[in-house]
């Protein structure tokens, strides 16, 4: 029998009002279907949005206490059931339950570090003459949209849905249809946790459909989105003025290797960063650019690591890397091969379905991570965002190219630098025009305590996301008051 999630809106569990449904299926293995989700529509949004709004005043007026131990609670449920959960987003995306793991026991943090963001909200007072008191508060934005991506489901929910929460807003909370059910089990989490009833509705569906409802309701507050920059440009031309947004989008990384560099250190650290996730990151490496004199020898070596992953379903033993996460990434990683092939480009290894090498495999969405060399400099794929496990390499002659061709895409995610060289760091560090700056280390992988966020259409740059100073900027407004005798 075949379970049927549903809708959580105005304190109940509800099916989509238009009656319709969509699949969750597992990318490891087709056959396998996880369940069958709500396909919301305007009228499911509009109820949402009507009984969050009715919900948020009361939160907002709730004790920066309460709020706080909330989450805090929220964070020791997650903090208990993360094993298990890791186990349903294997099966849901496709990641090793290794990666799945370190994602779902992270969610705990999560919602400790912005249930301390709700005890430091404060304002500020300002000099004025005797007559009078001039001073600053924060209130809540009031009804704020969540809308995530499939590639980490859980730590991107969290990272929006907890400061919004914290600063005393009500949400509603749309999750890709790719991974449906770790939107569920969040809200599930935030509901044993004590969450107010009404505070957040749970709107599943899939992506244009529902989301179009969601920028065309005039309930709206603010709308937090991670995604495509082409989804994020549309919600952008969609959404009122009064509507604020923050808009986190895609990215064309690259790591750069200098000509002092320890080949097998940089090939180490590419490594991580282009084939972590099955290549599913928006931070992901997908560009090398190494200085010539070291070219040959890194890709050599990268085909070597490359070769050594073991691809196959994220629950069994030894796999490094599983599925994409759907047939449609899966096709699309496999035309851009192509593309570098029309280019000119040479496939030193990988980027081929593996749907026929092995029984295991036959029903899922693998490909071999590629290494592609030789791409002219017009290439698109040294320009084109592919999220999946492709690196297209590329030669060059110091760090002024370095720097340039860096930083020549329309996207500014992340960047990395492999060298000994400070002066080489200081200069690319203070220059590059990406919002993540890494050196000696992946492109991937970041502090849940330190700004995140990117440049050019990486990000709208309305705010920071995750940690720092600023963080809750977006979710908060800021009332000036002038108290006089």
């Amino acid at each position: 029998m075949t379970d049927s999630f549903l809708n959580y809106v105005g304190g109940q569990w509800l099916p989509a009002q238009s009656g319709e449904w969509f699949e969750d299926r597992n990318p490891a293995d087709e056959r396998d279907l996880i369940g069958q989700f709500p396909d919301s529509g305007p009228a499911d949004i509009a109820a949402a949005v009507a009984a969050v709004r009715g919900a948020w005043p009361a939160w907002a007026a709730a004790s920066p206490e309460e709020r706080a131990d909330v989450l805090f609670r929220a964070a020791e449920l997650m903090a208990k059931r993360a094993d298990d959960i890791a186990a349903e987003l294997t099966r849901e995306e496709g990641k090793t339950l290794t990666e799945a793991r370190t994602e779902a026991r992270r969610i705990a943090a999560n919602f400790r570090l912005y249930a301390s963001e709700a005890l430091h909200l404060k304002g500020e007072t300002y000099p004025s003459d005797a007559k009078q008191l001039i001073l600053s508060v924060r209130q809540p934005v009031g009804v704020v949209a969540v809308i995530t991506p499939w590639n980490v489901p859980l730590s991107m929910a969290t990272r929006k849905i907890a400061p919004a929460l914290a600063a005393g807003n009500g949400v509603i909370f749309k999750p890709s249809e790719v991974a449906p059910l770790m939107g569920q089990r969040l809200v599930e989490v935030l509901l044993e946790a004590g969450l107010p009833a009404k505070l957040i509705a749970l709107v599943q569906g899939r992506g244009a459909n529902v989301g179009r409802a969601i920028t065309a309701n005039g309930g709206i507050d603010a709308l937090t989105f991670t995604g495509s920059y082409a989804v994020g440009r549309q919600i952008a031309d969609a959404l009122s003025t009064d509507t604020r947004a923050q808009l986190e989008m895609g990215g064309k990384n690259a790591t750069i290797v200098l000509g002092d560099a320890d080949v097998e250190k940089a090939a180490a650290i590419i490594e991580r960063g282009a084939f972590g996730l099955s290549g599913q990151a928006c931070t992901g490496t997908s560009r090398v650019l190494v200085a010539r004199p070291l070219y040959d020898r890194l890709v050599e070596r990268l085909a070597g690591v490359a070769k050594a992953i073991r691809v196959g379903p994220g629950t069994a033993d030894g796999i490094r890397m599983g599925p994409l996460a759907t047939r449609a990434q899966l096709d699309k990683v496999l035309a851009y091969v192509e593309i570098a092939r029309g280019e000119g480009g040479r496939i030193v290894t990988g980027g081929t379905a593996l749907r026929d090498s092995d029984a295991a495999l036959a029903n899922g969405y693998f490909v071999s991570p590629a290494v592609i060399a030789d791409l002219p400099a017009a290439s698109r794929l040294l320009r084109e965002e592919v999220f999946g496990p492709v690196v297209a390499v590329r030669a060059i002659d110091g760090l002024d190219e370095a720097i340039a061709v860096a930083d020549e895409t329309e996207y500014g995610m992340a960047v990395s630098l492999v060298t000994n060289d400070l002066a080489a760091v200081l200069r690319f560090t203070r220059e590059t025009q990406h919002g993540i700056v890494k050196v000696n280390s992946p492109t991937t992988g970041v502090a849940l305590n330190a700004p995140f966020g990117g440049f050019k259409h990486s990000s709208n740059q309305a705010a920071k996301e995750q940690g720092g100073a600023t963080v809750m900027d977006f979710y908060t407004r800021i009332k000036s008051i002038y108290l006089g005798a």
